[in-house]
């Protein structure tokens, strides 16, 4: 059995226009939901074997936060290139390399491409608004059958279906 969350990064700030896109900020709503969310994980017990993100500082501040909450090392995380302004095809490509050591697997990054993969992965997810994370299960030994299996479960969770 594999696990692949795909969670977007928290509510990101525009305040700054000089701001490189990769450099910008989590905003207040962020800084809000990304713990909430990690706590609602917390509560459910996830864990992490392994933790991909983005290098843009948002989705690289919502792994932080979330990491925290479900108790993963920080210094643990890694930071993949590919992950910012990709495609669907390169995000499944990454995820079919991953070991298979590891049995669940947090990846961050950003839409249109998380949409556009986690869409493509159950016809049940549509949207993934900021800080959303879709979790799928699949019946397969190895990553690299991920895209060709389908899930046998998928489940989307964003920050309006859980506040508190």
């Amino acid at each position: 059995m594999k696990t692949l969350m795909l969670i977007r990064h928290a509510k990101s700030s525009w305040d700054d226009e000089t701001l490189d896109d990769k450099a910008r900020p989590l905003n207040e709503r962020g800084l809000h939901d990304a713990p909430m969310m990690g706590q609602h994980l917390a509560e459910r017990g996830v864990r992490a074997d392994l933790i991909l993100t983005s290098p843009a500082v948002r989705a690289l501040s919502t792994a932080h936060i979330i990491a925290d909450a479900i108790g993963y090392t920080r210094k643990d995380i890694i930071a993949d290139e590919r992950l910012y302004a990709s495609s669907p095809g390169t995000l499944l490509a990454i995820i079919q390399g991953i070991d298979d050591a590891h049995q669940r697997v947090l990846i961050f990054g950003h839409n249109p491409e998380f949409t556009d993969l986690a869409h493509g992965l159950s016809r049940d997810i549509d949207e993934m608004p900021t800080c959303a994370v879709a979790e799928f299960d699949f019946k397969v030994k190895h990553w690299s059958e991920i895209g060709s299996a389908p899930p046998l479960s998928a489940r989307l969770e964003t920050p309006k279906s859980i506040k508190r």
